[in-house]
């Protein structure tokens, strides 16, 4: 069938306001948190589920791959169509019901196109709020499809620790809607394949509602930012902190100077928490949060004596601290991001070790780099007491445009050591997408991938999205920078 014979299958089924195929119209949104991915044939924005099973039965017809799109804030260009021009980009951002809470069950029954600030919003009227905490605001799905995490996970953990159930339309040509798990909280009752689904990238079906469970909205809390005289330090503070405050420990992060400076310099609305070049060797940002039983001054004077001992004698450990009740610490480690941005072109890599190896991995991978690359900045920053690390490097705007290949030979070279020396994932918290697709195709056994085909293919009979997590088919590549 023609190119015009499926746009008008489509519209049929959405309307004509709900299909864009203008290429200028497409082009503004395939792409994702990094930029521009590809061009998509058109893209299509169903309204309800019932929708999204006739359109992906239309494109199981038609032979056309789906690729499945949140709110664009992922890395990996999962969400973001190839150059080839045949793919249809289909959008849950009108997903936006349900959105319930359930105050007593401590739930959320919501639509994939949900984002989390209106997750949030709708909780915070029960005293609620979904533990998943970003810089940005994806939709429900796309948390769903890359098992988000951010930087709360130490306590709260990921979006698999805090999803009860699914809604999936599957590939097939009948475009199935099946429902994957129950809204309690204890289920025990067979196989929980709703767990396929999460971290998958929409490979297995397009999920299009979810019931997510809630948190109580801490009371109080008090963040402190740690100066460092020692990065190797992590470790001990960590298992101090954890041993003195339990789950009331709600984040443990960490940013490299080079982070810091590239946050405070290019981000004008922060204010500078210690002096200028004051030779500290890594910054830790700790936060602790409790209920109503305690108050702010109780959990900051508490805070402060659990630091006060590092502080102490010629070995300190803690050259500085800042305190704050506020977001202003928080502000600091979310500009990162805006910051680096801003000083050139960044390689971002996305990696977890056992949380007792991050600290020597980073010292001895920033070396390896610097040696070889001496241009380059090294501004890692992460998750650190979960043992995620954003190794992010720089190539400063002053040393030229990035040498061709550099960056894909970089985070290959940085996923090399994560995964064979220390056992570590080479993807984080952001899944498997064109951009790091390759790294999949490296360090997973076959065998694993063979099972994974097999899956997705029970799953999905018609390929959804951009990775195939069989053996190595037509795939999948992306334009990196």
């Amino acid at each position: 069938m023609t190119t015009g014979a499926l746009i008008a299958r489509l519209v049929a089924v959405v309307g004509p306001a709900h299909l864009l195929t203008d290429r200028a119209d497409v082009a503004m949104r395939d792409h994702d948190g990094r930029g521009p991915a590809g061009r998509a044939l058109a893209l299509v924005r169903p309204g309800c589920t019932a929708e999204i099973a006739r359109v992906m039965a239309i494109a199981a017809d038609e032979g056309v791959r789906v690729v499945p799109q949140g709110a664009r804030t992922g890395l990996v260009a999962g969400g973001a169509a190839d150059d080839s021009g045949s793919m249809l980009l289909l959008s849950l951002e009108r997903l936006t019901s349900p959105l319930a809470i359930d105050p007593v069950n401590r739930t959320a029954r919501v639509g994939a196109g949900v984002t989390l600030s209106q997750l949030n919003a709708a909780a915070a009227e029960h005293g609620l709020f979904f533990p998943i905490d970003l810089g940005a605001d994806p939709s429900v799905g796309g948390m769903i499809a890359a098992n988000t995490g951010g930087a709360r996970f130490l306590r709260y953990g990921d979006v698999r620790r805090n999803l009860l159930s699914i809604e999936l339309v599957s590939g097939g040509a009948d475009g199935e809607v099946r429902t994957l798990g129950r809204d309690c909280w204890k289920q025990n009752d067979g196989m929980d394949l709703k767990q396929l689904a999460i971290g998958t990238g929409g490979a297995m079906g397009i999920v299009t509602a979810a019931t997510l469970t809630l948190q109580p909205r801490p009371a109080h809390a008090v963040t402190a930012l740690l100066a460092l005289t020692d990065a190797m330090a992590i470790d001990r503070l960590l298992v101090a902190f954890e041993h003195d405050w339990g789950m009331m420990l709600t984040a443990f992060e960490g940013m490299s100077p080079a982070a810091y400076e590239a946050a405070l310099r290019h981000v004008p609305r922060l204010r500078r928490p210690f002096a200028a070049d004051a030779g500290h060797r890594y910054f830790l940002l700790v936060e602790l949060a409790a209920g109503a039983a305690f108050d702010g001054a109780m959990l900051e004077e508490a805070l402060g004596t659990a630091i006060a001992p590092f502080m102490e004698g010629d070995a300190a450990l803690v050259a500085d601290v800042a305190v704050d009740r506020h977001d202003g610490l928080w502000a600091l480690r979310h500009a990162i991001p805006e910051g680096l941005r801003a000083s050139g072109s960044v390689i971002g890599c996305d990696v977890a070790l056992r949380r007792g190896d991050v600290a020597a991995f980073r010292a001895a991978m920033t070396a390896e780099v610097l040696r070889d690359h001496p241009d380059l900045r090294v501004c890692d920053f992460g998750h650190v007491g979960d043992g995620g690390l954003h190794f992010n490097m720089l190539w400063p705007h002053e040393a030229g445009p990035i040498p061709p290949g550099l960056a894909d030979a970089l985070r290959m070279q940085v996923s090399a050591t994560v995964v064979e020396r220390h056992g570590g994932s080479f993807s984080a918290e952001h899944g498997v997408g064109p951009r790091n697709v390759a790294a999949y195709r490296r360090f997973t056994p076959s065998a694993v991938q063979r099972l994974a085909g097999h899956v997705q293919s029970l799953f999905a009979p018609v390929p959804i999205g951009r990775v195939a997590f069989g053996p190595a088919a037509e795939e999948e590549t992306c334009p990196t920078n």
